[in-house]
């Protein structure tokens, strides 16, 4: 798990499971989960810099804010880090797909197997 904690927050606008939402530096103590997709943030004095996440629980209070994820990526160029995320987006389509073949091949050795096993059991019996 990754824990980053982003200081000198003015701004900062992502989406949860309520829809998207902005806070400004001093709004009250803000805990929730945040949705698979790009968050952006501002701090004094500095363009606005993106995140890219899966599911991440945001901390945010006083002028900080706390993001825990398993990963993100981070940049202030908007074009570089929407096609970093889309590229992750390809490349994980990829290993679920190779997963999902992989299961696939598993259960239909394991029914081959079992219909091995249940032609020998009946055939033992003499019926």
């Amino acid at each position: 798990m990754r824990t980053e904690r982003i200081e000198e927050v003015v701004s900062f606008v992502a989406r949860d499971s309520s829809g998207s939402f902005g806070i400004l530096a001093g709004h009250e103590r803000l805990i929730t989960v945040l949705e698979f997709g790009l968050a952006r943030f501002r701090r004094v004095d500095r363009p606005w810099e993106y995140l890219a996440l899966p599911e991440a629980v945001l901390y945010a209070t006083g002028d900080h804010v706390m993001i825990c994820t398993r990963r993100f990526l981070r940049d202030d160029d908007y074009e570089r880090i929407s096609r970093d995320l889309d590229e992750r987006l390809r490349v994980e389509e990829v290993e679920l797909r190779s997963v999902k073949d992989s299961v696939h091949r598993l259960q239909e050795e394991l029914l081959r197997r079992l219909w091995q096993l249940g032609r020998r059991g009946h055939g033992a019996s003499g019926v």
